[in-house]
């Protein structure tokens, strides 16, 4: 059978000007990712990536440990939603990210309310009550779930697929394979490690999810590796 292996990306720059770039914790991350595949004896005949900065480096910095030169196709169809939009939406004052992060931190843990409010404008969009957003829950769940198809048709019977993606894409695939609802998707995001792998495979008999987001090689190493945000 083939095998797919769905490679969340390393921990983007929270708070940073551009967030759309791995962290320096980050790019440790990608380094073990790639350390752990390789000790796993995976090689990959198909690598694909998201076109996001975050989905290059961490496929850069990981195929690099694994001593391989691939260079990935870029499959749009596995970039993340626009969170941006999803905020915007959610509460237009902060289309300035200025008056959003003044506002988070006057709550004293600037972190923690933003997660809070995040979540709400997360499962506002979720709930596809609301108008305005450039890409609506739907939209975005039928794109995954067509990229997802994408890499099953071009990962053949002895092929092996990394697929350099993010946790709502993640999320979407898991929840379709085991039949959860729109809201059980998220549950699952929440909990997604930076560089967590998923891994899926696909014969004859049609394509089944085998592990959801393996981090072991996030543990028992340098301190602070293991992420979600």
């Amino acid at each position: 059978m083939g095998a797919i292996y769905l490679l969340r990306h390393g921990q983007a720059s929270f708070g940073a000007e551009h967030y759309d770039k791995l962290s320096a914790i980050g790019h440790t991350q990608a380094r073990a990712l790639g350390a752990a595949l390789k000790a796993r004896g995976v090689q990959p005949t198909v690598v694909a990536s998201g076109t996001m900065q975050r989905h290059l480096d961490t496929a850069s910095g990981s195929l690099a440990e694994m001593g391989l030169e691939h260079t990935p196709d870029q499959l749009a169809g596995v970039n993340e939603y626009d969170h941006e939009d999803v905020i915007r939406v959610a509460e237009p004052r902060y289309v300035d990210p200025v008056a959003m992060m003044s506002d988070m931190a006057a709550q004293g843990d600037p972190r923690r309310a933003f997660q809070q409010f995040f979540r709400g404008a997360v499962m506002r969009w979720v709930g596809g009550e609301h108008e305005g957003y450039a890409e609506t829950w739907d939209a975005f769940k039928q794109r995954s779930l067509a990229a997802l198809d994408e890499v099953v048709r071009r990962t053949g019977p002895k092929d092996t697929s990394l697929v350099y993606t993010s946790g709502g894409v993640i999320s979407v695939v898991v929840a379709h394979m085991l039949g959860l609802d729109d809201r059980q998707a998220f549950t699952i995001n929440w909990t997604l490690a930076n560089t967590g792998i998923t891994k899926l495979v696909t014969g004859r008999d049609g394509l089944h999810l085998i592990s959801v987001n393996e981090h072991a090689h996030l543990e028992g190493g340098e301190p602070g590796l293991l992420t979600y945000r």
